[in-house]
């Protein structure tokens, strides 16, 4: 040790000062002037929640406190107005704040206290006109719907549900056009900009309208099944106002975040005794899978080079897919770059594992996590009547889709066959049937596609088939 260092824990300390250099950050700060959710899933809860997972630094002035959970809200306690505008004067007077947001104001007085302050923001302000909660439990007194058009004039953005903005322009929402007719009329209060969200307008897909001094765009998305929604206004919300502090557009602030919480909304967190709450964290923890999902495939790739796969391997080669578990694009799959092909001495494995590799085969699983969500891996293989013969010897389940059913539009379009013949084999909602066979067409090769939850079984299979043939 003659340098005078000695390791501590993790780190090097000089002996001389006893002490580590720091390295700090310096994220965006923004604000959120919202009510508190004791059961975590809404509110000021979910809006740190949500900006810490999308890289700002959030503070919060308090406007209530929820006695809630997963169920119903308990009971409301209003904070002083004074309280309240002493929160915003102390973030204010040290934080430079680059957004903020206003959520649950539960009362008159707090929402003309902020429309006052909002005046000499220096920052864009976000407005969520928080109203009645998920429970269908009323979160701001009555008479209170007509203070806001005040606050809405200060704000860069409004973000009602249908039923908000039915509230705050005086109509009844039934369609989209009537969405878009209530949003200029919101615009008309002074905003730059609405977003009625689609959630509680009945139709085929989910429609979210952004209405803007230049007109309106329609942003279309499909239906999740689930009744976990708690928290899911306040997330879109909240992640609007990273976005715009980080300095992006409304229109890609908006349709980002709507991204991250179609996400958060098919991903829920399934707690308490109620439905649950959405996953404000999942874009944090997408990320962190992905290094494991890349080390899982080498993993995989290695112990199948070991088996000496190459009986398996088709004329235009195989891939290996692995999924993070919050996967919502083949961007956020990782395969075989150049995919595992066969030599004559047995099989070259590519250059490596990375993330986007695979077209076809990701494209496959990605549609067949629709209907399975649990599926993490997925491979193609060669298919002929020895691998045939081999698979009624294990006694595997099969399903087959048969490419000649294709629309001719569908056929002309490779892209499409993959996701189409997921949805053959998959769509029925039954019990999951990891093998599947397709029998190709001209031109085309066929090809046994197997789907697995876990790495272990995914060796396991492969080692049985190899055996049989």
């Amino acid at each position: 040790m003659g340098s005078g260092r000695k390791l501590i824990g993790k780190g090097i300390m000089d002996k001389k000062s006893n002490k580590r250099k720091i390295a700090p950050i310096y994220p965006p700060v923004v604000l959120s002037i919202a009510g508190s959710d004791s059961g975590g899933g809404a509110g000021i809860q979910a809006d740190l929640k949500t900006m810490e997972s999308l890289g700002v630094f959030g503070t919060c002035a308090i406007t209530s406190i929820t006695a809630q959970n997963t169920r119903r809200v308990d009971s409301v306690m209003v904070i002083p107005v004074a309280e309240v505008g002493a929160q915003i004067d102390s973030i204010l007077s040290d934080f430079e704040v680059s957004a903020a947001k206003t959520g649950m104001l539960a009362n008159t007085q707090n929402i003309e206290m902020i429309a006052r302050r909002s005046k000499s923001f220096e920052f864009p302000l976000i407005v969520d006109p928080v109203m009645v909660a998920t429970s269908g439990d009323a979160l701001l007194e009555s008479g209170a719907e007509e203070a806001y058009k005040e606050l809405i004039k200060n704000s860069q953005i409004v973000t009602p549900n249908a039923d908000e903005a039915g509230v705050l322009a005086a109509m009844e929402i039934r369609n989209i056009s009537d969405a878009i007719d209530a949003g200029e009329k919101i615009l008309k209060m002074g905003t730059e900009n609405v977003l009625v969200k689609g959630g509680h307008i009945k139709g085929d897909t989910v429609v979210d309208i952004l209405v803007t001094k230049e007109g309106n765009i329609q942003i279309e998305h499909e239906w999740i099944d689930s009744d976990i929604t708690h928290g899911s206004g306040c997330t879109l919300s909240s992640a609007i106002t990273a976005n715009v502090a980080k300095g992006e557009t409304i229109e890609d602030a908006v349709c980002e975040s709507i991204a991250f919480v179609e996400r958060a909304l098919r991903y829920p967190i399934d707690v308490g005794r109620g439905p649950g709450t959405i996953h404000h964290l999942v874009e944090l923890r997408e990320k962190g899978e992905r290094q494991a999902t890349i080390e899982t495939i080498r993993s995989i790739v290695s112990e199948l080079v070991r088996l000496e796969i190459r009986p398996l391997v088709p004329e235009v080669g195989m891939n290996i897919v692995g999924s993070t578990p919050y996967a919502e694009s083949i961007e956020e799959m990782a395969g075989v770059e150049g995919r595992i092909t066969k030599t004559s001495r047995g099989v070259n494995i590519g250059d490596g594992v990375v993330f986007g590799a695979s077209s076809h085969v990701a494209r496959f699983l990605k549609e067949a996590r629709e209907y399975h969500p649990y599926l993490r891996f997925a491979m193609n293989c060669k298919f002929n009547e020895k691998i045939e013969l081999g698979i009624e010897k294990i006694g595997w389940e099969t399903k087959e889709y048969n490419r000649m059913d294709q629309e001719k539009s569908i056929r002309e379009n490779e892209g499409n066959t993959m996701e189409w013949g997921a949805r053959e084999v998959f769509s029925d909602q039954g019990p999951l049937v990891a093998k599947v066979i397709d029998r190709g067409a001209d031109g085309k090769e066929p090809m046994l596609k197997l789907v697995f939850v876990d790495s272990e079984t995914l060796i396991s299979d492969v080692k049985m088939l190899l055996k049989e043939i």
